[in-house]
Protein backbone atom coordinates (compact mmCIF):
# COMPACT_ATOMS: atom_id res chain seq x y z
CA UNK A 1 0.00 0.00 0.00
CA UNK A 2 3.22 2.52 -0.27
CA UNK A 3 1.49 4.13 -3.36
CA UNK A 4 -2.13 5.14 -1.30
CA UNK A 5 -2.58 8.41 -2.43
CA UNK A 6 0.26 8.76 -5.30
CA UNK A 7 -1.85 6.46 -7.06
CA UNK A 8 -4.48 8.06 -6.06
CA UNK A 9 -6.08 5.42 -4.64
CA UNK A 10 -7.77 7.59 -1.76
CA UNK A 11 -10.93 9.80 -2.36
CA UNK A 12 -13.21 8.47 0.23
CA UNK A 13 -12.89 7.87 3.71
CA UNK A 14 -14.74 6.91 7.32
CA UNK A 15 -13.53 9.24 9.90
CA UNK A 16 -11.88 7.85 13.16
CA UNK A 17 -14.44 7.97 15.58
CA UNK A 18 -13.72 7.25 19.43
CA UNK A 19 -16.15 4.62 20.94
CA UNK A 20 -17.07 4.15 17.88
CA UNK A 21 -14.39 2.79 14.75
CA UNK A 22 -13.29 0.05 16.50
CA UNK A 23 -12.85 -3.32 14.49
CA UNK A 24 -16.69 -4.07 14.45
CA UNK A 25 -17.87 -1.14 13.31
CA UNK A 26 -14.94 -1.62 10.75
CA UNK A 27 -15.77 -5.06 9.49
CA UNK A 28 -19.77 -3.97 9.39
CA UNK A 29 -18.57 -0.35 7.33
CA UNK A 30 -15.92 -2.79 4.52
CA UNK A 31 -19.54 -5.16 3.80
CA UNK A 32 -21.15 -1.53 1.88
CA UNK A 33 -17.61 -0.18 0.41
CA UNK A 34 -14.78 -2.39 -0.79
CA UNK A 35 -12.83 0.79 -1.67
CA UNK A 36 -13.26 3.53 1.05
CA UNK A 37 -10.27 3.83 3.22
CA UNK A 38 -11.24 2.87 6.93
CA UNK A 39 -9.73 4.31 9.89
CA UNK A 40 -9.14 3.07 13.57
CA UNK A 41 -10.43 5.08 16.73
CA UNK A 42 -7.30 6.98 18.05
CA UNK A 43 -5.03 5.20 20.02
CA UNK A 44 -2.16 6.39 21.96
CA UNK A 45 1.53 5.48 21.50
CA UNK A 46 1.93 4.70 25.08
CA UNK A 47 -0.69 2.04 24.81
CA UNK A 48 0.60 0.63 21.85
CA UNK A 49 3.53 0.11 23.41
CA UNK A 50 2.82 -0.98 26.62
CA UNK A 51 -0.65 -2.06 26.73
CA UNK A 52 -2.38 -5.62 24.87
CA UNK A 53 -1.57 -5.06 21.22
CA UNK A 54 -4.06 -7.36 20.16
CA UNK A 55 -6.79 -5.76 21.50
CA UNK A 56 -5.60 -2.41 20.31
CA UNK A 57 -4.81 -2.94 17.13
CA UNK A 58 -6.22 -6.53 15.82
CA UNK A 59 -8.60 -6.37 12.89
CA UNK A 60 -9.96 -8.47 10.67
CA UNK A 61 -8.35 -9.44 6.92
CA UNK A 62 -11.11 -8.32 5.41
CA UNK A 63 -10.77 -4.30 6.33
CA UNK A 64 -8.33 -2.96 4.19
CA UNK A 65 -7.36 -0.38 3.46
CA UNK A 66 -7.26 0.15 7.16
CA UNK A 67 -5.30 3.23 8.36
CA UNK A 68 -4.33 3.34 12.25
CA UNK A 69 -4.74 6.48 13.91
CA UNK A 70 -1.88 7.19 16.58
CA UNK A 71 -1.68 10.03 19.14
CA UNK A 72 1.12 11.24 20.89
CA UNK A 73 4.11 14.11 21.00
CA UNK A 74 6.92 11.85 21.86
CA UNK A 75 8.84 11.37 18.59
CA UNK A 76 10.53 8.08 20.05
CA UNK A 77 7.22 6.35 21.36
CA UNK A 78 5.32 7.54 17.75
CA UNK A 79 8.05 5.95 15.77
CA UNK A 80 8.43 2.72 17.61
CA UNK A 81 4.22 2.21 17.96
CA UNK A 82 4.33 3.10 14.21
CA UNK A 83 6.62 0.36 13.37
CA UNK A 84 4.49 -2.10 16.16
CA UNK A 85 1.47 -1.17 13.94
CA UNK A 86 3.20 -1.56 10.55
CA UNK A 87 4.08 -5.06 11.75
CA UNK A 88 0.49 -5.67 12.59
CA UNK A 89 -0.23 -5.23 8.71
CA UNK A 90 -2.25 -1.67 9.18
CA UNK A 91 -1.79 0.68 5.49
CA UNK A 92 -1.19 4.04 6.65
CA UNK A 93 0.01 5.58 10.07
CA UNK A 94 -2.15 8.93 10.92
CA UNK A 95 -0.95 11.51 13.36
CA UNK A 96 -4.03 12.90 15.53
CA UNK A 97 -3.48 16.85 15.61
CA UNK A 98 -7.35 17.74 15.76
CA UNK A 99 -8.86 15.96 18.85
CA UNK A 100 -9.86 18.66 21.57
CA UNK A 101 -10.83 16.14 24.75
CA UNK A 102 -9.77 16.43 28.37
CA UNK A 103 -7.72 13.60 28.60
CA UNK A 104 -6.19 14.32 24.75
CA UNK A 105 -5.04 17.89 26.20
CA UNK A 106 -3.53 16.49 29.18
CA UNK A 107 -1.63 14.40 27.43
CA UNK A 108 -0.03 17.43 25.67
CA UNK A 109 -1.25 16.38 22.43
CA UNK A 110 -4.26 15.67 19.69
CA UNK A 111 -5.80 19.87 18.69
CA UNK A 112 -2.67 20.87 21.56
CA UNK A 113 0.41 20.37 18.59
CA UNK A 114 -1.95 22.37 16.26
CA UNK A 115 0.21 25.21 18.69
CA UNK A 116 3.81 23.55 18.33
CA UNK A 117 3.92 23.22 14.54
CA UNK A 118 7.88 22.64 14.80
CA UNK A 119 7.16 19.75 17.25
CA UNK A 120 4.32 18.12 14.05
CA UNK A 121 7.10 17.95 12.07
CA UNK A 122 9.51 16.26 13.94
CA UNK A 123 7.01 13.64 15.28
CA UNK A 124 5.99 12.77 11.09
CA UNK A 125 9.73 13.16 10.64
CA UNK A 126 10.42 10.21 13.39
CA UNK A 127 7.26 8.17 11.68
CA UNK A 128 8.78 8.66 8.53
CA UNK A 129 11.56 6.85 9.31
CA UNK A 130 10.62 4.08 11.16
CA UNK A 131 7.93 2.78 8.92
CA UNK A 132 7.42 2.20 4.87
CA UNK A 133 3.57 3.08 4.66
CA UNK A 134 2.15 6.28 4.24
CA UNK A 135 2.11 8.65 7.33
CA UNK A 136 -0.56 11.27 7.64
CA UNK A 137 -1.60 13.96 9.36
CA UNK A 138 -5.13 15.10 10.63
CA UNK A 139 -5.78 18.11 12.02
CA UNK A 140 -8.05 21.22 12.39
CA UNK A 141 -7.95 24.84 10.99
CA UNK A 142 -6.75 25.90 14.69
CA UNK A 143 -7.18 26.48 17.73
CA UNK A 144 -8.65 29.17 20.09
CA UNK A 145 -7.50 32.86 18.78
CA UNK A 146 -5.07 31.00 16.03
CA UNK A 147 -5.42 33.20 12.99
CA UNK A 148 -6.59 30.33 10.61
CA UNK A 149 -4.45 31.02 7.62
CA UNK A 150 -1.14 31.54 9.49
CA UNK A 151 -1.42 28.64 11.85
CA UNK A 152 -3.09 26.16 9.43
CA UNK A 153 -0.03 27.31 6.87
CA UNK A 154 2.51 27.03 9.11
CA UNK A 155 1.51 23.65 10.04
CA UNK A 156 1.23 22.28 6.89
CA UNK A 157 4.39 23.72 5.61
CA UNK A 158 6.29 21.66 8.90
CA UNK A 159 4.85 18.58 7.71
CA UNK A 160 5.27 18.84 4.20
CA UNK A 161 9.52 19.40 5.05
CA UNK A 162 9.34 16.11 7.45
CA UNK A 163 7.86 14.06 3.78
CA UNK A 164 4.04 14.00 5.36
CA UNK A 165 2.22 12.20 2.52
CA UNK A 166 -1.24 13.50 3.12
CA UNK A 167 -3.22 15.40 5.48
CA UNK A 168 -6.66 15.60 6.00
CA UNK A 169 -8.10 18.89 7.71
CA UNK A 170 -11.52 19.22 9.98
CA UNK A 171 -12.63 22.33 8.70
CA UNK A 172 -13.07 23.82 11.94
CA UNK A 173 -10.98 25.09 14.53
CA UNK A 174 -10.98 23.25 18.22
CA UNK A 175 -11.66 25.55 20.83
CA UNK A 176 -9.61 23.52 23.74
CA UNK A 177 -11.25 25.71 26.66
CA UNK A 178 -14.70 26.46 27.25
CA UNK A 179 -15.72 23.77 24.56
CA UNK A 180 -17.09 20.16 25.24
CA UNK A 181 -15.38 17.45 22.50
CA UNK A 182 -19.16 17.24 21.57
CA UNK A 183 -19.65 20.91 21.30
CA UNK A 184 -16.16 20.84 19.17
CA UNK A 185 -17.68 18.89 16.52
CA UNK A 186 -20.50 21.50 15.66
CA UNK A 187 -20.61 24.76 17.31
CA UNK A 188 -16.76 26.31 16.10
CA UNK A 189 -18.52 26.98 12.08
CA UNK A 190 -17.19 25.27 8.97
CA UNK A 191 -14.94 26.98 6.63
CA UNK A 192 -14.20 24.95 3.88
CA UNK A 193 -13.02 28.05 2.03
CA UNK A 194 -10.05 27.83 4.25
CA UNK A 195 -9.06 24.29 3.34
CA UNK A 196 -9.58 24.83 -0.56
CA UNK A 197 -7.21 27.82 -0.55
CA UNK A 198 -4.87 25.48 1.65
CA UNK A 199 -5.09 22.95 -1.54
CA UNK A 200 -4.31 25.41 -4.08
CA UNK A 201 -1.56 26.67 -2.13
CA UNK A 202 -0.02 23.16 -1.81
CA UNK A 203 -1.12 21.45 -4.89
CA UNK A 204 1.51 18.64 -5.08
CA UNK A 205 0.11 17.40 -1.71
CA UNK A 206 -2.73 15.27 -0.89
CA UNK A 207 -5.25 17.27 0.95
CA UNK A 208 -8.27 16.16 2.34
CA UNK A 209 -11.81 17.47 4.09
CA UNK A 210 -13.79 16.47 6.93
CA UNK A 211 -16.35 18.16 9.34
CA UNK A 212 -19.95 18.44 8.51
CA UNK A 213 -20.59 16.47 5.63
CA UNK A 214 -23.39 14.68 5.69
CA UNK A 215 -24.40 13.51 2.49
CA UNK A 216 -22.35 11.70 -0.62
CA UNK A 217 -23.36 14.30 -2.91
CA UNK A 218 -22.01 16.81 -0.88
CA UNK A 219 -18.77 14.95 -0.91
CA UNK A 220 -18.56 14.56 -4.31
CA UNK A 221 -18.46 18.34 -4.42
CA UNK A 222 -15.62 19.15 -2.15
CA UNK A 223 -14.05 17.07 -4.79
CA UNK A 224 -13.84 19.28 -7.70
CA UNK A 225 -11.39 21.36 -4.78
CA UNK A 226 -9.85 18.76 -2.89
CA UNK A 227 -8.21 15.25 -3.23
CA UNK A 228 -10.32 13.46 -0.74
CA UNK A 229 -13.25 13.82 1.32
CA UNK A 230 -14.04 12.14 4.85
CA UNK A 231 -16.86 10.95 6.28
CA UNK A 232 -17.25 11.10 10.38
CA UNK A 233 -20.97 10.83 11.82
CA UNK A 234 -23.07 10.41 8.67
CA UNK A 235 -20.72 7.25 7.89
CA UNK A 236 -21.91 6.05 11.16
CA UNK A 237 -25.89 7.32 11.57
CA UNK A 238 -26.58 6.28 8.30
CA UNK A 239 -24.23 3.62 7.82
CA UNK A 240 -26.49 2.71 3.84
CA UNK A 241 -24.92 5.46 2.12
CA UNK A 242 -21.34 4.05 2.48
CA UNK A 243 -22.91 0.92 -0.17
CA UNK A 244 -22.91 3.72 -2.85
CA UNK A 245 -19.06 4.74 -2.41
CA UNK A 246 -17.64 2.78 -4.58
CA UNK A 247 -19.72 3.45 -7.52
CA UNK A 248 -19.54 7.64 -6.84
CA UNK A 249 -16.46 7.64 -5.81
CA UNK A 250 -14.46 4.94 -7.56
CA UNK A 251 -16.32 4.21 -10.68
CA UNK A 252 -17.28 1.10 -9.92
CA UNK A 253 -20.50 0.03 -12.03
CA UNK A 254 -23.09 0.47 -9.72
CA UNK A 255 -25.19 -2.71 -8.83
CA UNK A 256 -28.17 -3.74 -6.76
CA UNK A 257 -27.53 -4.08 -3.27
CA UNK A 258 -27.87 -7.46 -1.64
CA UNK A 259 -28.90 -6.62 2.20
CA UNK A 260 -29.45 -10.43 2.63
CA UNK A 261 -25.77 -11.13 1.98
CA UNK A 262 -24.89 -8.72 4.16
CA UNK A 263 -27.46 -9.86 7.20
CA UNK A 264 -25.82 -13.38 6.35
CA UNK A 265 -22.12 -12.12 6.71
CA UNK A 266 -22.81 -10.10 9.55
CA UNK A 267 -24.66 -13.42 11.71
CA UNK A 268 -21.21 -15.34 10.72
CA UNK A 269 -19.23 -12.89 11.59
CA UNK A 270 -20.82 -12.04 15.21
CA UNK A 271 -21.06 -16.31 15.23
CA UNK A 272 -17.03 -16.37 15.06
CA UNK A 273 -16.29 -13.06 17.35
CA UNK A 274 -18.87 -14.29 20.27
CA UNK A 275 -16.71 -17.79 19.85
CA UNK A 276 -14.10 -15.81 21.13
CA UNK A 277 -16.02 -14.07 23.89
CA UNK A 278 -17.20 -10.91 22.10
CA UNK A 279 -20.76 -10.02 22.95
CA UNK A 280 -23.57 -9.75 20.32
CA UNK A 281 -24.45 -6.23 21.35
CA UNK A 282 -21.02 -5.25 21.15
CA UNK A 283 -20.93 -5.68 17.25
CA UNK A 284 -24.62 -5.13 16.70
CA UNK A 285 -24.29 -1.50 18.99
CA UNK A 286 -22.80 -0.57 15.23
CA UNK A 287 -25.44 -1.25 12.97
CA UNK A 288 -28.27 0.61 14.36
CA UNK A 289 -28.68 3.03 11.95
CA UNK A 290 -28.18 1.13 9.09
CA UNK A 291 -31.50 1.82 7.90
CA UNK A 292 -32.41 5.42 8.49
CA UNK A 293 -35.42 7.14 7.20
CA UNK A 294 -36.90 3.88 5.93
CA UNK A 295 -40.12 1.76 6.43
CA UNK A 296 -39.31 -0.59 9.23
CA UNK A 297 -36.30 0.83 10.73
CA UNK A 298 -37.96 1.72 13.83
CA UNK A 299 -38.45 -2.58 14.54
CA UNK A 300 -35.13 -2.73 13.23
CA UNK A 301 -33.34 -0.45 16.03
CA UNK A 302 -35.58 -1.77 18.78
CA UNK A 303 -34.64 -5.70 17.74
CA UNK A 304 -30.72 -4.83 17.64
CA UNK A 305 -31.01 -1.95 20.73
CA UNK A 306 -33.05 -4.91 23.02
CA UNK A 307 -33.39 -8.13 22.08
CA UNK A 308 -29.33 -8.57 21.19
CA UNK A 309 -28.71 -7.58 24.88
CA UNK A 310 -30.44 -10.23 26.32
CA UNK A 311 -28.80 -12.85 27.86
CA UNK A 312 -28.43 -15.69 25.36
CA UNK A 313 -29.31 -13.80 22.59
CA UNK A 314 -27.97 -15.18 19.36
CA UNK A 315 -26.64 -13.86 15.91
CA UNK A 316 -30.07 -15.09 14.14
CA UNK A 317 -31.62 -12.12 16.11
CA UNK A 318 -29.88 -10.41 12.69
CA UNK A 319 -31.93 -11.91 10.67
CA UNK A 320 -35.28 -10.87 12.28
CA UNK A 321 -33.90 -7.49 12.59
CA UNK A 322 -33.46 -7.64 8.44
CA UNK A 323 -36.93 -8.79 7.82
CA UNK A 324 -38.38 -6.02 9.99
CA UNK A 325 -36.78 -3.52 7.00
CA UNK A 326 -35.72 -5.68 3.79
CA UNK A 327 -39.36 -5.58 2.37
CA UNK A 328 -39.09 -1.80 2.24
CA UNK A 329 -35.71 -1.56 1.05
CA UNK A 330 -36.57 -3.25 -2.33
CA UNK A 331 -39.19 -0.17 -2.79
CA UNK A 332 -37.20 2.51 -1.79
CA UNK A 333 -33.86 4.53 -1.83
CA UNK A 334 -33.00 4.93 2.06
CA UNK A 335 -33.03 8.97 3.71
CA UNK A 336 -29.65 9.98 2.81
CA UNK A 337 -29.74 13.40 4.93
CA UNK A 338 -29.95 13.22 8.87
CA UNK A 339 -32.24 15.67 10.23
Amino acid sequence: MEALYKDKRVRFAVAPMMDWTDRHCRYFHRQLTKSALLYTEMVTADAVIHGDRRRLLGFHGEEHPLALQLGGSEPEKLAEAASIAVDFGYDEINLNVGCPSNRVQNGAFGACLMREPELVGKLVAAIKKSVSCPVTVKCRIGVDDQDEEEALNILTDSVLEAGVDALWVHARKAWLQGLSPKENRDVPPLNYERVYRLKQKNPDLFIGINGGIDDLSKAREHLKYMDGVMLGRASYHQAALLRDVDAMFYDQEKQNFDWQVLCNKMIVYCEEEMNNKTSLSAITRHMIGLFHGVSGARRYRQILSEEARLEGAKPEIINKAFKAVIPYMEKQEPVRKIG
